[in-house]
Parts: structure tokens; sequence; C-alpha cells
């Protein structure tokens, strides 16, 4: 069963909530996965639970503890998110948050890897170039990375996962990001965006994401568990 536990940022010492899983046999290494808009969700719960069964000791930080605090019990929620919206562009797009990530990351013990999901893709990008103690990172679908982040180069293995029929991300972003990182590899699903969530799910391009990110994660350091 996972937990709710707090952190706290050095930047400025604020304390903020993150669900907690770990792995009920040995240990690969830690993981911090960053939600997209509507927060620490059921689904990223239970998302967070299945990298715990692989193996990783999980935190999902609540990146809008700022804003507003608690996990939401729906996995989206139409009338709140203009608001939830809101609170991505009041964080620079993840830019505000990358104290929390730290933070998570500090919590865990080595390996640590970070993966996220549109706002949190944005968010996990941003740690491969900005955060220290990360082994790699996995993004998927960030709808920022092209027009605002291009620039911060990840600097650990990074991979990415884009839906071919995302209009959320069109083709000539998808073509800047692989001008500008040639050898970084980027995934196309034949899905929309959200492919993971239960909004935008694809369960071909879901299962084929996810193994190769359990894989990026075991070649960078999370290949051997520890009991």
């Amino acid at each position: 069963m996972g937990e709710t536990v707090q952190l706290r940022s050095a930047r400025d010492g604020f304390a903020f909530d993150a669900w907690r899983e770990t792995p009920a046999d040995a240990r690969r290494g830690g993981l911090v996965i960053c939600h997209a808009i509507w927060g620490v969700t059921p689904h990223l719960r239970e998302l967070a639970r299945g990298y715990a069964d692989d193996g990783y000791e999980v935190l999902v930080p609540s990146l809008f503890d700022r804003f507003a605090r608690g996990f939401p019990d729906r996995d989206t929620d139409p009338a709140v998110q203009r608001r939830q919206m809101g609170f991505g562009e009041a964080s620079g797009w993840g830019v505000d948050v990358i104290d929390a990530v730290q933070a998570a990351i500090e919590a865990l013990k080595p390996p640590v890897f970070a993966m996220g999901f549109c706002f949190g893709g944005n968010v996990a990008w941003l740690a491969a170039s900005r955060c220290q103690g990360l082994s790699a990172v996995s993004a998927f679908y960030g709808g920022q990375i092209a027009s605002h982040f291009l620039a911060d180069a990840p600097r650990i293995p990074t991979i990415l996962h884009l839906g071919k029929t995302d209009e959320l991300i069109p083709p000539h972003e998808v073509e800047a990001i692989r001008a500008a990182y040639p050898d970084l590899p980027v995934h196309e699903y034949p899905a929309g965006h959200a492919f993971v969530a239960p909004n935008g799910f694809h369960a071909d391009s879901a299962r084929l994401s996810r193994l190769r990110t359990l894989a990026l994660f075991a070649r960078s350091g999370g290949g051997r568990g520890e009991v």
C-alpha cells in the first residue's frame, strides 16, 4: 500500500506532499514521477504501484502544492481544468517546480530516475538538464518542450514519447526537437495526447512506451535489484 509523505524544498523550506510506493522485493532504484496538470491522480498512484512492482521506490511529488493542496479523487475534472492550467502557466510550465523534483530525488537512494506526463513531461525534460542526482529520464508528451525549453539540453540519457496524432504537439515541433537533438531517441506512437492516461489511453502505445522506459532505466543503472 502506498502512503503520503512530506518533502521539503531546499529553496525556501516549503513543505509539500508526495505519494510513495515501495517495492515488495528487490529494489532496482528510485523513481520520481512528475504529474500532468491534474495532479497526483488515482491513475498516477496506480502507475506508481506498477513501477514499484517492477522494483522501483517511487515518489510522485505534488508539484502544485504551492497553489492548492490535496490529491484529486478523479483522473480528470473539467470543472477545474482552467484552474489547473493556470497553475501550470504560473509555474512557468515547470520551471518553478524543479525544486520539488530535486527534493524528491534527494529523498531516494541512487540510482534515481525520472519520468513525467504532459505538464510533467516538461518537468522531466527540465530535470534532465537542471537537476542533480538523476541517472536517466523518460518524458511523455511535454507540450512546451519545443516552444519553451528546446535550449535545455539533457545532461543524462533521455528519451521522449509522443503521439503521432497529438494535436497539442504538431509535427513541426517534433521535427524541431529532432533537429536540435539528432541523437536523442524521439519515439512516436499511433496515438493522440495522453496515451498512457485514462482520457487518451492507447493500449499498445502505453505498453511499448513502458517497456522502452524500463529498458532505459535498466541500461542506466537500474538493472540489478538490491534486497
